[in-house]
């Protein structure tokens, strides 16, 4: 199943309910002959209801890349299309290249 990414401003803010992200470097990994994308941020909540914090990084991978920046949204944005990484195995072994490169814990998979 591909899905599209569309690629964020890097450094800019993206305002949430609880607080904000930015979104700091985009990042590209080879893994098993194939590319897997991911992002590389911070993040704040400022207003929750168990009280503000700081997040010292986070990483979003969308997952393996199908074509890189092929189009561009409504925004003028570049969309990427990817498809997810769909088994466990895998999704351990991406988990332990980006903790170990980018020094980060939370990791998200689309």
């Amino acid at each position: 199943m591909r899905s599209e990414y569309v690629h964020l401003k890097l450094g800019e803010d993206i305002h949430a309910l609880a607080g904000y992200y930015t979104p700091l470097r985009e990042e590209r990994l080879e893994h098993n002959g194939r590319e897997v994308l991911y992002t590389v941020g911070g993040c704040t909540v400022e207003s929750s209801c168990c009280g503000g914090t700081g997040c010292l990084g986070y990483a979003t991978v969308p997952g393996y890349l199908v074509a890189w920046k092929n189009k561009m949204n409504k925004e003028g944005l570049p969309v990427s299309e990817v498809t997810p990484i769909p088994d466990e195995e895998t999704r351990a072994q991406v988990t332990k290249i980006i903790q170990d490169k980018e020094g980060v814990r939370n990791i998200d998979f689309w």
